[in-house]
Parts: C-alpha cells; sequence; structure tokens
C-alpha cells in the first residue's frame, strides 16, 4: 500500500511534468492567438494558462497537504489539497469573465476578422494533442492516487481539450466565410465550457470544506455492528474524501465486560471500519450498554 508521504510525492511529480507540459502549450496558444489577432485563442491560451497557475497552486499545497498531524492541526493538513482544487475554480471564473467582456466588445465595436495560417492551425492541432494526452494521464493518476488536485486539474485539462477543438473548427470556419463576428461567439462559446468547468469543481470541493458527512452513517453501524460484542452503535459522524477520512462513533457493549476487554472490542470496530469502508482515522468511544 502506498504511504501518505509516497502518494504525495506522486502527486507532486505529476503536477510538475504536467506544469513543463503546460506552458509548453501556452507559449505555442499564445503564438497563434497573437500571429492571429482572435480573442478566442487568446482565450484558449489564458485556459491554459490558468492550469499552469493551478499547478503551482497545486504543487505549493501538496507539500503543506504533506505534513504530518501537529498540535494546531490534529487531523493533518490534507484541506490543502482541498483549497487547492477550490483555486482553480477561482481561477476559472476570473478567465471566464475576462472572456465574455473581451467578445462581447468585440461584438460591439466590430473588427477584422483573424487571419489563419495553415501553420498556425497545425500549431494548435499539436497542442489539443499534448492537452489530450495530459488529460488522460492525470485523470488516471487521480483514480489511482485518489488525489482530488489531480481530478480537478485533469477535468480543466480536458476542458481545455474541448476549447482547443472548438477553437480549431472555429477558426476553419472563419476563414471560409470570412464572417468576422464568429471569433467573438466562438469566445462566449470557450468561456461557457470554462464556466462549466468552474461549476463542477466548487460542487465538489464545498461539500468537504464544510465537513459534509463522508459515508452514510449506516454503513459505519453496519461494519461496527458485525464485530463481535457490539450490542448498539450511536453517534456516528464522518468527514473528509479519498485520502484524509476520518470517522467517530461511539459502540455500546455489555456491562460485564472488563476494561480491557471493551478496548479491545473498540480497537477492533476501528480496524474494520477503517479497512472496510477506507477511512484515514477512526475513533470509537465505548459506553455499557444499558
Amino acid at each position: 500500500m502506498t504511504s501518505p508521504a509516497d502518494r504525495n510525492a506522486r502527486v507532486r511529480r505529476i503536477l510538475l511534468w504536467v506544469l513543463l507540459a503546460n506552458v509548453a502549450v501556452i507559449a505555442a496558444k499564445l503564438l497563434v492567438g497573437l500571429r492571429t489577432g482572435s480573442i478566442a485563442v487568446l482565450g484558449d491560451a489564458a485556459h491554459s494558462g490558468v492550469d499552469a497557475i493551478n499547478n503551482v497552486v497545486g504543487l505549493a499545497a501538496m507539500r503543506l497537504a504533506a505534513a504530518p498531524p501537529d498540535a494546531e492541526h490534529p487531523y493533518g493538513h490534507g484541506k490543502f489539497e482541498t483549497l487547492a482544487a477550490l483555486a482553480v475554480a477561482a481561477f476559472l471564473s476570473v478567465t471566464c469573465f475576462e472572456l465574455v467582456q473581451s467578445a462581447l466588445d468585440r461584438l460591439i465595436r466590430g473588427g477584422a476578422p483573424p487571419d489563419i495560417e495553415p501553420v498556425m492551425m497545425g500549431v494548435l492541432a499539436a497542442a489539443l494533442v499534448v492537452n489530450g494526452a495530459v488529460a488522460l494521464g492525470e485523470a488516471r493518476a487521480s483514480r489511482r492516487l485518489s488525489s482530488e488536485i489531480l481530478a480537478a486539474d485533469a477535468r480543466h485539462t480536458a476542458s481545455d481539450v474541448l476549447v482547443t477543438a472548438g477553437v480549431l473548427v472555429g477558426l476553419a470556419v472563419t476563414e471560409w466565410t470570412g464572417w468576422a463576428p464568429a471569433d467573438a461567439w466562438l469566445a462566449l462559446a470557450v468561456a461557457l465550457v470554462v464556466a462549466r468547468s468552474g461549476y463542477k469543481i466548487f460542487r465538489e470541493t464545498i461539500p468537504v470544506l464544510v465537513d459534509e458527512r463522508a459515508v452514510d452513517p449506516r454503513e459505519i453501524e453496519g461494519v461496527a455492528s458485525a464485530v463481535p460484542g457490539v450490542r448498539a452503535v450511536t453517534g456516528v459522524r464522518s468527514r473528509g474524501k479519498s485520502v484524509g477520512r476520518f470517522a467517530e462513533l461511539t459502540i455500546r457493549v455489555a456491562p460485564g465486560e472488563t476494561v480491557v476487554s471493551a478496548h479491545e472490542i473498540a480497537d477492533e470496530v476501528e480496524r474494520k471500519v477503517a479497512a472496510q469502508i477506507g477511512f484515514t482515522d477512526v475513533t470509537v468511544h465505548v459506553e455499557p450498554h444499558d
């Protein structure tokens, strides 16, 4: 089984490689956007730029999250990873606003359609392939390592793939038709994809930060009640997500149980709940059954 320290180190290595790939993609998209004057491509570059910022934030957050529990953080530092995922959504919100503002300005003021060169289309196509490989690799790694930040970043990169594909199609249509507003409308479509990606991340990170229950209490009660010596289970609470989930419950045992035997039963409940449901730490309180 992968230790928390090894798991965090692997997540950081993946984020570093993704950061390097994103920097290359950003440079390619900026080159195309500036050469063609397309706000849709520049918006796509900004979308990728947010990915790079996310990677930097994620690297810093994972270093903090890797720290062991201490006196001030008895439950560890795992929520720094969740905060990093939330920062991804915040950056996406800024990107969405800038895209909408630029597109509306282009629609109101007008302007010539972007000047597309075949080589620029080839550069965007290459960036699309890189983004696709990164999104697929990150998604697999996020499931293997149960990483929120990798999952959030993979989702963002996947939306980047869709955005770049849409931009390529839109630029081709603009080149063939010569319709100037097409680029602005395409930028608005990009903004919609960005907004949807940010919403999904908000929806997954907020419950963790407000300590929404991690597991249905009945599932924990079922596992605990199956342990010999447990007469009843009460006060079940849980929080966290994936790596860094915590549970607390009270078991009631027969009045005739000794202190030693009661604690042995509690220890077995802790082991069973942690192993069968997947908790980082389980705290069991013992009380005599009436």
